[in-house]
């Protein structure tokens, strides 16, 4: 197959109208990925997790909404931004016993609380309800993740 380079690029007004920008009126979902590196242990725990150690998280946020004028629901970089203030500048390289409320810092424990902390940051920006936020996942080792729902957490926006 032979591949022809484009000799001119697209021009918003001539080649392609604002009104073409947007394909549909679906709802979709978006996600970015996150890792970030903190320590700590488990309480009322019989295992190698009561000692303290350390982790290499990887965070999955999805969001979920209509698309703009543009074909965009939410800027991948908002994302970011958001998850960054909320929880990655919280968390990373931290000891998680010491910076989270008082919890055990279990996976299922810590996926409830960034929820929390995504959903407020949505709302108290103005994203709400256009855009919601439909599942977190936080990965504790490659293999082993906890996750929790907009409708797990009876977001009523999640219907």
């Amino acid at each position: 197959m032979e591949y022809e380079i484009p000799t001119k690029v697209q021009t918003l007004g001539s080649d392609i109208q604002e009104h073409q920008l947007k394909y549909h009126d679906r709802e979709v979902l978006v996600s970015k990925e996150f890792t970030f590196d903190s320590a700590h242990h488990l309480h009322c725990y019989e295992g190698k997790c009561k000692s303290l150690h350390g982790h290499t998280y990887k965070l999955q946020v999805i969001m979920r909404g209509k698309v703009d004028y543009r074909g965009i629901t939410i800027d991948f970089g908002d994302i970011k931004r958001i998850a960054k203030e909320r929880i990655m500048d919280r968390l990373d390289h931290r000891y998680l016993n010491e910076v989270l409320p008082p919890m055990n810092t279990t996976a299922e424990n810590m996926v409830v609380w960034m929820y929390e902390q995504l959903a407020d940051a949505l709302r108290a920006e103005g994203w709400f309800p256009k855009v919601r936020l439909e599942e977190v996942r936080l990965w504790e080792t490659p293999t082993s993740y906890a996750a929790v729902t907009a409708a797990m957490m009876g977001d009523a926006a999640s219907e």
